[in-house]
């Protein structure tokens, strides 16, 4: 068995030797369908902690999310959602622990904790924003699900609180067939291909969630992201770096991210595949497939 590096709410980093939740969408073609009838994105907002003057005031990130242009950089922390897309770290929005993170076109979702001083139910549930996680709507299972693994897919959003279950509509929750305990989810909106880390290998599901296939030969990896429908990125938990050029059937090395890794993600541009992780100096950024990583400085490497 493989050790992944557990990532606290308490923001602490410790080994474990059991699958550890983990925060890492719905389709975007859904618009956040049903949101009409939830509260107000003001009724759940909550205060904003005060302005980082360092990374070391995140305390913890539990997930990144970029956009397609790499021009808004948004890291999710146990201490409220952090801007880096200039490279310095701003925060924006409510002071939320927002341990699942991730987005799906124009929408982003998350879950966790509420912060100090909000009146969100805890566990937060499935929530939602459509400008940027300045403020948030309740979506589902309030009170009753802190997920740790979020991915959006073309056919729903896949979730992880202990179960492993799928949405299409952001309300109804199903049990997947397959009962894994991913540390992390990789899933596209314009896919049906969701990747999820194990400590006993790598996991894959063709439809949108619903059943799991081991991969055979697949390194073990602790992070994955899907950067395009075939083009899969892995980091393992020593920080060695594997690509895939086919959705995560077969895998090679590439190069390592220099310090631990919190959170990671991946994009396509011009150039080729993109990796960003976030390490706790900062958020690194490798604009040649994980070979080579240099602090991000705000230009999306493009």
């Amino acid at each position: 068995m493989h050790k992944f590096i557990e990532r606290s709410a308490a923001g602490t980093t410790i080994l474990t030797a059991a699958v550890a939740l983990n925060g890492c969408g719905v389709p975007a073609h859904s618009s956040m369908a049903g949101m009409g009838d939830r509260a107000a994105p003001s009724s759940i907002a909550s205060p904003s902690s005060t302005e980082p003057s360092s990374v070391a005031d995140w305390t913890h990130a539990h997930g990144i999310h970029v956009t397609p242009d790499g021009a808004t950089v948004l890291v999710a922390t146990h201490k409220g959602l952090i801007d880096y897309s200039k490279g310095r770290p701003e925060r924006i929005g409510p002071a939320n622990d927002y341990m699942g993170f991730t987005g799906g076109g124009a929408t982003l979702y998350a879950s966790g904790h509420p912060g100090a001083g909000s009146n969100l139910p805890d566990p937060l549930g499935l929530i939602g924003s459509t400008d940027g996680g300045r403020t948030w709507v309740e979506l589902s299972r309030q009170g009753e699900s802190d997920f740790h693994a979020l991915t959006v897919t073309r056919g729903g959003l896949v979730g992880f609180d202990g179960t492993l279950v799928t949405t299409r509509d952001l309300k109804t929750w199903t049990r997947t067939t397959n009962q894994i305990q991913p540390y992390a989810l990789a899933g596209r909106p314009d896919t049906t291909v969701v990747l999820a880390t194990t400590e006993n290998g790598l996991r894959r599901s063709t439809d949108a969630g619903r059943t799991w296939t081991t991969v055979p030969n697949a390194p073990v990896v602790q992070f994955a992201a899907l950067s395009g429908p075939s083009t899969a990125v892995g980091v393992a938990p020593d920080g060695t770096v594997h690509t895939s050029a086919d959705a995560g059937q077969t895998w090679k090395q590439t190069g390592t991210v220099p310090d631990p890794v919190q959170a990671m993600t991946a994009t396509k541009s011009g150039k080729g595949t993109q990796v960003w992780a976030v390490t706790a100096s900062g958020v690194q950024l490798s604009t040649d497939g994980g070979n080579t990583f240099n602090p991000y400085t705000g230009k999306a490497g493009q």
